[in-house]
């Protein structure tokens, strides 16, 4: 059989396979002695639900094509709704509420969705705050309606039950099916096209990469992730936990959830290993069923993944996907090569952090450095092998363009032939075996008049001293010219003073060229973050912080 051109065509596939086998299970409160309780979809009543949604949206407009914001709170009425949505072809913007409401309010404006999907509270700040005030036209509130009008989920799901009417519109593969945001992390977010095809693709490059198996069960710490579960046959267990706030989960929970369904795949950030990591060696904890993790939105230290792994079965394995919204994945590497002492070794001492091989159907190039748009590959533009350039990548998953920034996806993208070249806006290089070595981002790069300084690579060597958790690399003005600052965020615990982990860090930068120059050293309670993973660092407000500490 053919695999379906639109992501939503996998669910048919899997309820009519496992029917009754749980697709969604969601934490449903506590009982009496603290014992969280669940409820749940099965692959049968998922693929119903949904199919009733997408039958009632048409009904009431919200067809395909139609742009739809979707802001509801993680629920099995989230799942339901979301595959409802691209049943119908209808196209979802999807929006991270954390980002802030004066991006929120301009990310909505540009997207111009003509529908609004959200619980009441969403409704209510849509109303005050003005959000794509002239754009909307059609209200759908899951929960009670108040005076917004509109319609309710359960008036939509009761008219698509009432309609005969084909639940799968015909989408093709090249079509629109869904506005997603990046994170922000290093300016605005911007929406990202994606077409069906590219949803598709991501879904058979995660099966085959992890080698992931229907009837598998898997506990996704970041929601968004989950949606492709259902696609690969995997039952998904929402933990109990504010997945806006990984950094703060309460490790019992996910210990709880893995040990209760025997959970077998996990998707965490590197915030969230670091988390749970600790407490499971604080504790002696151990998690037999769980044979393979997943992480990213930003690098995970070794120190990190050599925490997690001491609680897994032997042969478990962490995996790191390099990608970004606009191509994932595009590369991969697993624990097991990642701890090696060769390659440990090579990152303490400033290689970079080593993120993989390229999946064999991606085409990955390091072109030069170059700070504007490059309209059309150039047979100049690639560096040799071991030579820090910028990160591009030709593949499936590599989306096209941004949803009306046209200014940034010239930046962003290369016509190369008939294919479209994205810029990852990360520096890294390919060494002689063809791995992929990440050095942190483009913009991140610390210009001084002895040269450049790579974000990543310097931080490595600092990080190595025991009392740091993490350091961040930055460039202030001092005297008139550009000086390298590194702030520090301190490992819990640590006794040293400031003055000696101080002399200690300037001890270890002196023993190594790419860090001699750096001599300015700050100690930072605790490093902002994106809102989405809690773990990429917001260099540029570090910056801000250090330039008035000089």
């Amino acid at each position: 059989m053919a695999a379906p051109t639109n992501i939503a065509g996998f669910l048919p596939a899997m309820a009519a396979a496992r029917p009754d086998a749980p697709a969604i299970v969601f934490p449903h409160g506590r009982d009496a002695h603290g014992k969280v309780a669940y409820t749940h979809y099965t692959y049968a009543q998922l693929d119903a639900e949904s199919d009733a949604i997408a039958r009632g949206l048409a009904a009431i407009g919200v067809g395909r094509g139609v742009r739809a914001a979707l802001m509801v709170r993680p629920s099995l009425e989230f799942f339901a709704l979301t595959f409802g949505l691209f049943k119908a072809g209808v196209v979802p913007v999807m929006i991270d509420p954390g980002i802030g409401l004066k991006a929120l309010k301009t990310c909505l404006a540009e997207a111009a969705p003509e529908a609004f999907i959200g619980i009441p509270a969403a409704h209510v700040a849509r109303l005050v705050l003005g959000w794509a005030r002239s754009s909307l036209k059609i209200h759908v509130t899951v929960g009670r309606r108040l005076f917004w009008g509109g319609h309710t989920l359960a008036q939509v799901k009761a008219r698509g039950r009432q309609s005969d009417a084909p639940a799968m519109a015909p989408t093709e593969a090249d079509e629109l099916a869904a506005i997603l945001f990046t994170s922000g992390s290093t300016g605005v977010p911007k929406g990202v096209a994606y077409q069906h095809r590219h949803f598709v693709a991501q879904v058979e490059l995660i099966r085959d990469a992890y080698d992931i198996r229907p009837g598998e069960i898997d506990l996704p710490t970041f929601p968004l992730f989950a949606l492709f579960d259902p696609a690969l046959g995997m039952t998904t267990i929402v933990p109990d936990m504010d997945a806006t706030r990984p950094a703060q989960v309460d490790p019992a929970r996910i210990f709880e959830a893995i040990r209760d369904f025997g959970v077998t795949n996990m998707f965490g950030s590197p915030a969230l290993l670091n988390t749970v990591g600790r407490a499971g060696e604080a504790q002696g904890i151990e998690l037999p069923s769980l044979r393979r993790v997943i992480s990213a939105g930003a690098p995970v230290t070794a120190a990190v993944q050599a925490r997690f792994l001491g609680m897994l079965p032997a042969g478990a394995r962490i995996h790191t996907p390099y990608g970004a919204t606009e191509a994932l994945p595009v590369a991969t590497v697993a624990s097991d090569e990642l701890l090696t002492e060769a390659v440990r070794a090579a990152t303490d001492a400033g290689a970079g952090v080593l993120v993989g091989r390229p999946l064999p159907v991606n085409d990955v190039r390091i072109i030069r450095i170059v700070d504007g748009a490059i309209e059309a590959w150039t047979d100049d533009l690639p560096v040799p092998d071991g030579t820090i350039g910028e990160i591009t990548v030709v593949g499936p998953t590599v989306t096209e363009s941004y949803d009306h920034r046209p200014a940034s996806t010239a930046l962003a993208k290369i016509r190369h032939g008939e294919a479209i070249r994205h810029r990852m806006g990360d520096v890294g290089y390919l060494d002689a075996e063809g791995r992929l070595w990440f050095c942190g981002r483009m913009a991140h790069r610390v210009e001084t008049p002895a040269g450049t300084l790579f974000s990543v690579p310097c931080e490595s060597i600092f990080n190595t001293h025991p009392g740091v958790y993490r350091t961040a690399l930055v460039g202030v003005q001092r005297g008139g010219v550009v000086a390298p600052a590194l702030c520090v965020e301190r490992e819990p615990g640590g006794t040293q003073s400031e003055a000696e982990l101080r002399a200690g860090l300037l001890a270890i930068g002196a023993r190594h060229e790419q860090t001699r120059e750096i001599k300015e050293v700050h100690f930072h309670p605790g490093f902002p973050v994106d809102i989405r993973h809690n773990a990429k660092i917001r260099r540029e407000a570090l910056a801000v912080w250090a330039q008035g500490r000089g």
